[in-house]
């Protein structure tokens, strides 16, 4: 069975030592790809890259340094994952300059600088996969998350527009947006027992995804089977935006 496979491509997973990222960097891994994963945490990220046989190097996705440090140490990159840790909770009215200002160097521009660092190559090579973990968010915004929301809606459509220049390249370009996953983050936002059930009865699935199910659509986007899929944002979050 060779649909799915991934051997002989690059790939470069940020945000990777837990969660959906590391998760993402797994599939990519036993479908094939030789992976680097990213995170700003040394020895976690030591950690979940011998569990997977990955390359890794520390990196704040925030700091353009760090971007050009791990797509250095990847070479040349055939899958970009982009992931960055989510912007903290709080009602529009109390965001301030600086937390706009750290979202965007974090959320937004960590995936412009990380696509202009691969995006030659994949276009040299004629075979390329672009995909950020946006959010849910993007479609039916939270209140209580306005940065994300507006951060990776940003994100969300420099892809969309950039797959319009380089479809004909090879080079797809798209998001993925979980829903609610259990993942840390979700676990800090929703730590009361009664509002995490409150939200879990919201889900038609009536359940929380695992980072697994969100990294299969990641895996499934980076194959060959999906070269025709550009432009779009896949929601994995068990109905909720319905």
């Amino acid at each position: 069975m060779t649909m799915f496979r991934l051997d002989g491509k690059h790939a470069l997973v940020t945000g990777a030592s837990r969660g959906i990222g590391f998760e993402a960097a797994r599939q990519l891994r036993e479908l094939g790809a030789e992976v680097t994963i990213a995170a700003r945490r040394p020895e976690e990220l030591r950690a979940a890259a011998e569990r997977i046989g990955a390359r890794w190097v520390p990196a704040d996705v925030s700091r353009l340094v760090d971007v050009q440090r791990a797509v250095d140490a990847a070479g040349d990159v055939d899958i970009l994952v982009s992931n960055a840790g989510g912007p903290p909770p709080g009602l529009p009215s109390q965001v301030d300059e600086e937390a706009w200002a750290t979202g965007f160097e974090t959320t937004f521009m960590s995936t412009v600088r990380l696509v202009d660092g691969v995006l030659a190559g994949m276009r040299e090579r004629g075979w390329g996969r672009i995909i950020a973990i946006t959010s849910l968010t993007v479609r039916r915004p939270a209140l209580n998350l306005p940065v994300s929301n507006a951060m990776r809606a940003a994100v969300t459509n420099h892809l969309r527009t950039l797959s319009l220049e380089v479809a004909a390249d090879g080079v797809t370009c798209n998001a993925v947006a979980p829903g609610y996953t259990a993942t840390e983050r979700l676990k800090r936002l929703h730590s009361d027992a009664a509002e995490a059930r409150r939200v879990q009865e919201s889900i038609p699935a009536r359940r929380f995804g695992a980072p697994a199910e969100v990294a299969a659509a990641i895996a499934f986007l980076a194959s060959n089977e999906a070269a025709y899929i550009t432009g779009q944002e896949i929601v994995v979050d068990g109905g909720f935006t319905i």
